[in-house]
């Protein structure tokens, strides 16, 4: 379908490129999952509106009156259609913020790929090939496919069936966005006595697997250094994820406050350096998890890191930045970071 612009203007930014993008920005700012979901609505109604419908109600002023459409979301249309580009998007491009420091620039310029992503068969908000074609359009070359594991039922954690049925969704995909590639994963729950939530056969096909705490997160420190140094042990576990737990901006999803579980910090870190298991550098910015005193712990006890968005919607996947910034103040070496690897190579290393 071509493009819709108004006759006798020029080709500017496209509608649904115009909607996208905004959705995406507002993403990136942790801006509230309505205002996000009203322009990515807005932008999957608009293409699927023919062009020249849409180029008549612009003209005669009744976008509104398609459903989903409002005032904001229309003169964006409308400007778009002009060949300009929207104020709306104009505002939010010019407000995007500081770019990082060198240090954290280059350690974010190296980095190939993201390990841990949500897509909407668990707990995400977008399809896998929308966020497949996002991590892209960043300048990836892979993504790792790590929707949860049954037992997180409030996050729509997939069943083995489930999961067998998205590997064989991930391997079509890959065959029409290669030499991009979606990497087969899971974020598994780490069970009470340190058991990993999911087949262990089925785990043995994944490419990357993700183990994270997310239940009785206040368990006694004993209790809980156990609990992860058996999950560490286990061969099929890659890297570690947000390992406190802890919330440290209150709203979303998630609430209020957390503060973060209590373990050996020192035991854990030396188990995931013997165990040659990464320690994720989570991005999100209501996480930022590990603090950064945990971060040099795990610098000193020789860790590899994984840099990781933990994205669970399309302009979430730009917020690595947060976690570069962080490993840069921390010292932690680019080639200790495990997505600075080319899929290949990732690839080899998970395998062990």
């Amino acid at each position: 379908m071509p493009p819709a612009v108004i006759p006798g203007y020029g080709r500017g930014v496209e509608p649904v490129e115009a909607l996208r993008r905004i959705a995406f920005l507002l993403e990136r700012a942790h801006e509230p999952t309505f205002r996000v979901r009203a322009f990515r609505s807005a932008a999957d109604l608009v293409e699927r509106t023919p062009p020249d419908d849409l180029a008549a109600r612009a003209r005669e002023g009744t976008l509104t009156a398609l459903p989903g459409i409002g005032k904001v979301t229309a003169l964006v249309i409308e400007e778009a259609l002009r060949g300009e580009t929207p104020i709306y998007l104009r505002r939010l491009e010019a407000t995007e913020g500081e770019p990082p420091d060198e240090a954290a620039a280059a350690l974010r310029q190296a980095l190939r790929g993201d390990l841990h992503v949500h897509s909407d068969w668990s707990d995400g908000g977008s399809p896998i090939r929308e966020m497949a074609e996002t991590a892209r359009s960043l300048g990836h070359g892979y993504i790792a496919l790590t929707d949860h594991s049954p037992r997180l039922k409030v996050a729509n954690g997939l069943s083995a069936d489930r999961l067998r049925r998205q590997l064989d969704v991930v391997a079509e995909l890959n065959e029409e966005l290669a030499p991009f590639r979606i990497l087969t994963g899971i974020e598994v729950d780490i069970l009470e006595d340190g058991a990993l939530d999911q087949e262990p056969d089925l785990l043995d096909r994944l490419d990357v697997v993700v183990a994270s705490v997310h239940s009785k997160l206040r368990m006694d420190r004993v209790a809980m250094t156990k609990r992860m140094v058996a999950a560490i042990a286990n061969p099929r576990v890659n890297v570690l994820g947000h390992c406190t737990g802890r919330i440290v901006k209150a709203g979303g999803k998630r609430g209020g406050l957390r503060p973060e579980s209590e373990f050996d910090a020192a035991l854990v870190f030396d188990a995931c350096a013997a165990y040659d298991v990464a320690v994720e550098i989570n991005s999100r910015p209501e996480r930022l998890d590990p603090p950064k005193r945990l971060l040099r712990l795990a610098v000193e006890a020789g860790c590899r890191f994984a840099i990781d968005s933990d994205a669970h919607a399309p302009g979430q996947l730009d917020w690595q930045p947060h976690g570069c910034d962080r490993a840069a103040r921390c010292a932690v070496p680019a080639d200790r970071v495990v997505n600075t690897l080319p899929a290949a190579d990732l690839l080899a290393w998970t395998a062990r």
